[in-house]
């Protein structure tokens, strides 16, 4: 990959973007824009290629964005293709392709973020970008407060360390982008917080070798449990690398009480010895050791933007309460920021900027509403097993819940799924957070509405 591995040490140029973080969604915004002209400088504080915690999984959302940063031949050449999701749960499983839709494929793929990353970023560079890795962020220049509680504070660029030499230097720019993942250290400068009454993930994974590598279903567990054999609030996920190895890991949801004190190191191992005998593994042949943190979801992270500032990806906590899913949310998320940024360079200042919470509401608002209340349901062990029970019972049924859960629904059909999803995206319109909660918290009026 043709990097840099320090910026300039003068202070005279003034990029047109300065993006913090070369994951999904910096790597993404800054392809956007350098295709588009811009002059853009991304920082990253590691090297590629670098090992990220993930499920390595692709849906097709995610590979439509591929697509269109021309990407999907290198991730074919390395990542494996693979056709739906196996859904298991409380003695039942079902498997379902990923539907045909008309704007993105019916197939995903799973391939590591230590080879996935490194290809975006790459293409990035080749857009015109600069990268500078092995360099961190450190602190912000002319930092000044926000005018209002629902913006970011403002800044002209960066003060950063080349970690190697330990010097520093800053790059300045007129737009600082914030894609530095979920612990956003620079996000909290500028005045991002986390709505702490909104869920939040945890998962941790690791890599086992297995003899269905290649298996054509990539596989969800809807009934995890602990060491006592108690369900816990989330799920476990089997994704096949195509290489001999596959990615296992668990999900938690702070929705539970017992959240703070659960052994996540456990809760795996009991996982990995509770799956299905096809994978042919056990909690003893682990290649290495599991790691895991923790994931805002739902947009969760705010604000998200100011007059010189925007926050993107995991650090704008943009994950899918629904699945867990992260990739696709920042790679798409990246792309709304750059059109975003592109305007209020090209004139729109910070009016335009602003303008990408409209383009997140219009993108993902109501959704996201509707996928919180969602969470809180499945929080609740036994109506989640009877839900599954009902669900399980339906091929059809488990179709459409898969198109609405990984946000697959057609625009040009109106099935169950979509019918159920407009039904509910017309309550989250006009219902606070909290009555949308209780009304999902209703076990009848939950079940009517699922079956």
């Amino acid at each position: 990959m043709s990097t840099e591995t320090s910026p300039p040490s003068t202070s005279e140029h003034v990029y047109d973007a300065v993006i913090v973080g070369a994951g999904p969604s910096g790597s993404a915004c800054a392809f956007w824009l350098a295709s588009a002209g811009w002059d853009v400088a991304v920082v990253e504080r590691k090297t590629f290629p670098r090992a990220k915690t993930c499920g390595d999984g692709l849906t097709p959302r995610s590979v439509r964005q591929l697509q269109d940063m021309e990407l999907e031949e290198k991730v074919a050449a390395v990542g494996h293709r693979y056709s739906g999701l196996r859904s298991c749960g409380f003695g039942q499983e079902v498997a379902m392709r990923w539907p045909d839709h008309p704007s993105f494929p019916s197939y995903g793929y799973a391939i590591t973020r230590l080879d996935l990353d490194a290809m975006v970023a790459e293409r990035a560079v080749a857009a015109g970008a600069s990268l500078f890795t092995g360099v961190e962020a450190v602190d912000l220049l002319d930092l000044t407060p926000a005018e209002t509680v629902d913006q970011l504070a403002s800044a002209a660029g960066l003060v950063v360390k080349d970690k190697s030499s330990g010097t520093t230097s800053e790059l300045r720019g007129r737009i600082v982008v914030v894609a530095d993942g979920a612990n956003s250290r620079i996000g909290r400068a500028l005045g991002t917080q986390r709505r702490r009454e909104w869920p939040m993930g945890m998962a941790i994974r690791g890599y086992y070798e297995s003899p269905a590598s290649t298996d054509d279903y990539i596989e969800s567990h809807l009934d995890i449990r602990d060491a006592e054999g108690n369900i816990v609030p989330g799920y476990g996920w089997i994704f096949p690398l195509g290489d001999g190895r596959i990615n296992v890991g668990v999900g938690l949801l702070s929705t539970d009480r017992r959240w703070k004190g659960v052994n996540t190191t456990k809760l795996m191992d009991t996982f990995v010895n509770f799956v299905p005998d096809r994978w042919g593994i056990s909690s003893h042949d682990a290649m290495g050791p599991a790691t895991g943190g923790r994931l805002p979801m739902g947009f969760a992270v705010g604000p998200h933007t100011g007059r010189t500032t925007i926050c993107i990806g995991d650090a704008s906590g943009s994950i899918n309460p629904f699945n867990g899913e992260g990739i696709a949310y920042g790679y798409e998320t990246g792309r709304l920021a750059a059109t975003s940024i592109a305007e209020a360079l090209g004139g729109g200042g910070p009016e335009a900027l602003a303008a990408y919470d409209e383009r997140l509401t219009q993108a993902y608002g109501t959704y996201y509403d509707v996928a919180r209340a969602f969470v809180r349901l499945i929080s609740e062990p036994k109506l989640m097993a009877l839900c599954v029970g009902i669900g399980m019972r339906s091929e059809t049924l488990m179709n459409e819940l898969l198109s609405l859960m990984a946000n697959l629904m057609r625009p040009d059909e109106r099935g169950p799924a979509e019918v159920a999803y407009r039904a509910m995206a017309t309550l989250g319109k006009i219902l606070p957070d909290r009555a949308l909660a209780a009304l999902f918290n209703d076990n009848t009026a939950t079940l009517r509405t699922v079956a």
